[in-house]
């Protein structure tokens, strides 16, 4: 990707980009010191110091949060003696029906029933090399381990609901890692295609290998070769930069037909990824779609924070971000409505900001829509198992000393929840068959990670996954608190069916929680491939159903029952919900002043 070694002020000059110190302390409202106690100090820095360098050594994982829950649940097995002996009776059950797979494969059938198949989202048992002798015996002693375990860590009577999801997490996690899928002598397909090359393979895994603990000891970014770079091949939908602060640049792009609808749309894209996966190649852009739909769009290309942005918080986002865009999207088209959408975190930020304007009564935002987002953190998938007072204080510390939360010590977190396919699989075709993967659009999109400030990071961690604030009616904008409630205005938005960061029964909770007649649609695919659905994307569906708030509230999976389904993409349902929304085409708004061609400056920040 291309490199921007210098920052950018509020006014559109370039400065170099020195580090601020940083904060001497961390806010009021997630820290709790001594008051002006020099040794109490003394003694909160030596332990801020001690635990950041752990986390380092953790990857950000808290030790004690893992030792208690993993506490919790060997405590209460070890007292309950009648699961003891349920877990007993599975092994010798288990050992049993294995005993009898190998004596019947042993006498060369082909037609015996495994003791247990491979879930059906795990691939890493589908060849068929997995069914012959001896690897056969290999992956169902796994799958049986891995059954076992699930019944261990599980059922245990005491242990709170969130414990047992943790350990069920912890146990998976330790197993996966122990797959015979990942060993070179027991993995099937590694040893045909060593056969095949004479090692080569082997060789060039080892080679992998080298590249990547060199760039991991150097503290280089670990970034593949991609033939994918920004403003030549991805996000080159025509534009200009019309609005520039310390947080955001604004790109305008330009009109493609000779008459756009008099409201303009905001798109106020996540700031833990770059704003492009919304204008990847052409054939996948939304914001290229969009402007052909007759659309005047605006977007939000965040500024990649460094050590010196430490003590930005959420409200400087809001207010540096979609407030401040808002006011320059008026100030330039000097329309009176503007359509928003938001993807992500920046969903969410776009959320509280809307909650705040109805509360303030600025009426600016004609609708509304949420791209894969989380308002209310209760169901927030495997992502909360570890969201505690105890992972988030860790966290903070190891954000305290570099001022940020790094790109890899984030992604690493969200490999986890995918480790089969994000993880362990990559290992497999890096290291032991040698294959560097051939990066498409959306995975080199995927490697140009950012960060997060230290203080912005910490107040989201605690004020809406840890507190729930925002859901609850707590979240306090400008001293006051704001409600989702006051929503009056209509709401798009968007699920997707297997979303490991914002689970789409999480999103769906949009619908309970204002007062705005909700049109909720769930789409196939994951966090990214799911909204990047464009027209003509082959094996596509969605199901779509709208909610009023005078009608009786349904269940997820109610409302999946009588959602209506359709084939194809999503976005032209979007763009027809819009124009609904919309008042009669007029000739396109002027262009704001350009202060440099998109895709900016900012998206270009290492």
């Amino acid at each position: 990707m291309n490199t921007e070694n210098k920052a950018v002020d509020g006014q559109g000059t370039d400065v170099p980009n020195r580090p601020a110190p940083l904060p001497e302390a961390m806010p009021a409202e997630v820290s709790q010191q001594s008051e002006h106690d020099p040794a109490a100090e003394i003694g909160d820095l030596l332990d801020k110091e001690a635990r950041s360098k752990l986390a380092k050594l953790t990857g950000g994982l808290s030790p004690a949060a893992i030792m208690r829950v993993v506490g919790d649940w060997s405590i209460h097995l070890a007292v309950s003696p009648g699961k003891q002996m349920n877990l007993w009776n599975k092994a010798v059950s288990g050992a049993a029906d294995y005993g009898r797979y190998l004596f019947e494969t042993s006498l060369g059938s082909d037609a015996v029933k495994p003791c247990i198949p491979p879930a059906r989202r795990d691939r890493r048992f589908s060849h068929d090399a997995w069914q012959k002798q001896p690897f056969n015996a290999f992956q169902q002693a796994f799958l049986l381990q891995q059954e076992w375990w699930q019944e261990a860590t599980t059922g245990v009577r005491g242990v709170s609901c969130e414990d047992e999801r943790a350990v069920s997490f912890i146990a998976r996690q330790m197993l996966d890692a122990v797959s015979p899928a990942n060993f070179p002598l027991t993995n099937p397909e590694v040893l045909q295609k060593t056969k095949d090359e004479n090692g080569m393979n082997l060789l060039r895994g080892m080679e992998n290998l080298r590249d990547d603990m060199q760039e991991l000891l150097l503290g280089k970014p670990l970034r593949p070769e991609t033939d994918f770079h920004v403003g030549e091949n991805v996000a080159v939908t025509p534009g200009k930069v019309v609005f520039r602060n310390h947080l955001i640049e604004l790109i305008q792009y330009d009109p493609t037909t000779d008459k756009v609808k008099p409201e303009p749309l905001l798109i106020v894209p996540a700031w833990i990824m770059k704003y492009y996966i919304l204008d990847l190649s052409p054939e996948n852009s939304m914001v290229k779609y969009l402007t052909e739909q007759g659309y005047t769009v605006f977007m939000i290309s965040w500024r990649n924070p460094g050590s010196e942005d430490a003590d930005l918080g959420l409200d400087d986002y809001r207010k540096k971000g979609p407030m401040a865009a808002l006011d320059a999207i008026q100030d330039i088209t000097r329309a009176k409505k503007i359509h928003a959408a938001g993807y992500c975190l920046g969903g969410t930020l776009l959320s509280l900001t809307a909650a705040a304007m109805a509360r303030d009564d600025d009426d600016r935002l004609a609708s509304m829509t949420l791209f894969a987002t989380q308002v209310d953190f209760t169901e927030a998938g495997e992502l909360m198992l570890f969201i505690n007072e105890s992972q988030v204080a860790f966290l903070e510390d190891m954000m305290w000393q570099q001022g940020y939360l790094d790109a890899g010590q984030m992604s690493g977190a969200f490999q986890l929840l995918r480790s089969n396919d994000l993880v362990w699989s990559r290992l497999q075709k890096d290291y032991l068959m040698g294959e560097r993967p051939k990066l498409n659009d959306m995975m080199a999109w995927n490697a140009d990670a950012t960060r997060m400030p230290y203080r912005m990071h910490s107040e989201y961690l605690r004020k809406l996954f840890l507190n729930n604030e925002l859901a609850t009616g707590k979240y306090e904008v400008g001293g006051h608190p704001v409600s989702l409630d006051d929503l009056r205005l209509p709401i798009f938005a968007v699920g997707t069916e297997t979303d490991h960061v914002a689970p789409w029964k999480s999103a769906f909770k949009i619908d309970a929680l204002t007062s705005s007649p909700v049109t909720f649609v769930l789409t196939k695919g994951g966090h990214n491939a799911g909204v990047v659905s464009e027209p003509g994307h082959p094996r596509r569906h969605y199901h779509v159903h709208t909610s009023c708030d005078r009608d009786r509230y349904l269940p997820p999976d109610e409302w999946r029952e009588v959602a209506e389904r359709k084939e194809g993409s999503w976005w032209p349902e979007w763009v027809a919900w819009l124009e609904t929304r919309s008042g009669d085409p007029t000739a396109p708004p002027a262009m704001g002043e350009a202060l440099c061609p998109a895709p900016g400056t900012y998206v270009l920040m290492e």
